[in-house]
């Protein structure tokens, strides 16, 4: 493990499936590792902690970077999506890593607890081809409704756009 992300043990939190999260320290700052079945109890639990704002929702491809710090009971994906959450009253910031599968890219949705979510989880889903279930719109919100394909997978074939200079020769 680099000196950046440290593995603390395992953290619990109150869960209904009284399961424990894994967690981790990064630059010192918390991190739980819930898997997707999870996650939604996890959310629920923190923001009943005065975890009341959703930051950013992200996610990352590690098609070429398999290996990465995880605690030794997560299994490491292709995908993983990134929750920041915000707590005023604690003056705490909390982020969620959840690995998703390449073969069902699927999470379910934190618009109903966190509506500012919205279009952060249609980003996601434009960009990398996660679906988050249970979103009132999960449409393409930066690239054209006709585009194939997600523009930030790792297996997304790079275009180059030609480029003319005034007065270059053959201009």
């Amino acid at each position: 493990m680099s000196d950046e992300e440290t593995t603390e043990g395992v953290e619990e939190i109150d869960d209904p499936n009284d399961e424990e999260i894994p967690s981790t320290v990064s630059h010192g700052q918390n991190v739980l590792h819930p898997t997707r079945e999870n996650l939604l109890e996890v959310i629920e639990n923190l923001r009943n902690e005065g975890f009341a704002v959703c930051i950013d929702v992200t996610a990352v491809d590690y098609l070429e970077n398999p290996k990465r710090d995880l605690p030794i009971t997560v299994k490491p994906e292709r995908f993983e999506v990134v929750i920041n959450l915000l707590s005023h009253t604690k003056r705490e910031r909390i982020r969620l890593r959840v690995q998703v599968p390449e073969d069902e890219p699927t999470l379910p949705t934190l618009f109903d607890m966190y509506p500012g979510s919205e279009a952060l989880e249609r980003e996601v889903h434009d960009l990398f081809g996660i679906h988050f279930e249970g979103h009132p719109d999960m449409t393409r919100i930066l690239m054209p409704e006709d585009w194939e394909g997600y523009p930030l997978r790792k297996d997304y074939a790079v275009g180059e756009i030609p480029v003319q200079f005034k007065e270059a020769p053959g201009s």
